[in-house]
């Protein structure tokens, strides 16, 4: 088994717990982020059903000629808001947010306004 770096086990520990508090409902599912060094990622999931309702990444093809790489903050803005405008169009208003064990800070915090701006309610 690959042995992780202390900021990596780090983020694990910190993603465990926020997990046990945090939980996506059909009625309020879970906005759920992940980024690498070069793209980031965000989902709509319900856990109950455990299924992912919307998905936007910064490799998406309508993101691609738009953005230069999704490893900055114009980036996350970007994903954001594609993010909640498919949400709109699934009928998807309140969500709950996971920053997956990431500060909310830069890429994150910048992904997670862009989607308030777009209409997602957390």
């Amino acid at each position: 088994m690959k042995r992780l770096s202390k900021r990596v086990f780090g983020r694990f520990r910190r993603k465990k717990r926020i997990r046990l508090r945090i939980k996506g409902t059909p009625e309020r599912p879970r906005l759920s982020v992940f980024r690498s060094a070069r793209h980031i990622y965000a989902q709509i999931i319900d856990d109950v059903g455990g299924v992912t309702l919307v998905s936007a990444s910064s490799l998406d093809k309508e993101l691609a000629k738009k953005i230069k790489t999704g490893g900055n903050k114009e980036g996350s803005k970007q994903v954001g808001a594609l993010l909640a405008k498919k949400a709109g169009d699934a009928g998807i208003k309140k969500v709950v947010f996971d920053r997956g064990g990431y500060l909310y800070h830069g890429r994150v915090q910048a992904l997670a306004e862009s989607a308030r701006e777009g209409g997602l309610e957390f």
